[in-house]
C-alpha cells in the first residue's frame, strides 16, 4: 500500500507502508491493504506507520500532525496537513514547554478568537509532546 503525506511545504513522505494506524475526527482508524474507499477529516494527533509486516510496535515511525484530510482506496493513502513533524524532529522538553504556553495562551485569552488560536495551538503542541513521548520510548527499547 502506498503513504503520501503532503504538508504546506511539499511532499513529506512519499513510500509503500503496511499499515498507517491514524487519528481522525471520528477516533483513531488503522489502514491495511485493501482498506475501503474512505475520504475522511484527520484530527490533530499522532500517525503511526508500519513499513513491513514483521515490523514490531516499537519500530513504528510516528508524525506530528495538524489535521487535514485523508483519503484511502485499496492501493494508497494520501494525506493532506498543513504540517506534519516527524518524531525524531521533535525535542520533548520544547514540546512540552510550546504545551504549556499555549495553555497559559488559552487561560489569558481575552475573546473568542484567542481561544479558539490557543485551543488550536494546544492540540498541535499536545500532538508533538505526544509523539516526541512515543519517538523517545521506541529509542529506549
Amino acid at each position: 500500500m502506498h503513504l503520501q503525506l503532503i504538508t504546506l511545504q511539499g511532499v513529506s513522505v512519499d513510500t509503500d507502508i503496511y499499515e498507517l494506524m491514524a487519528p481522525t475526527t471520528a477516533g483513531e482508524i488503522a489502514v491495511f491493504p485493501g482498506h475501503e474507499p474512505l475520504v475522511t477529516l484527520a484530527a490533530p494527533g499522532a500517525l503511526a506507520v508500519r513499513y513491513e509486516k514483521t515490523d514490531k510496535d516499537n519500530e513504528l515511525d510516528y508524525f506530528a500532525i495538524s489535521g487535514g484530510v485523508i483519503e484511502i482506496t485499496p492501493e494508497s493513502i494520501r494525506i493532506l496537513v498543513d504540517e506534519a513533524d516527524r518524531g525524531d524532529e521533535i525535542t520533548e522538553a520544547e514540546a512540552k514547554s510550546a504545551l504549556e504556553r499555549a495553555q497559559k495562551l488559552k487561560s489569558e485569552a481575552k475573546n473568542q478568537v484567542e481561544l479558539e488560536e490557543a485551543t488550536q495551538l494546544i492540540d498541535r503542541s499536545a500532538a508533538r509532546l505526544r509523539v516526541a513521548e512515543l519517538h523517545h520510548r521506541r529509542r529506549h527499547h
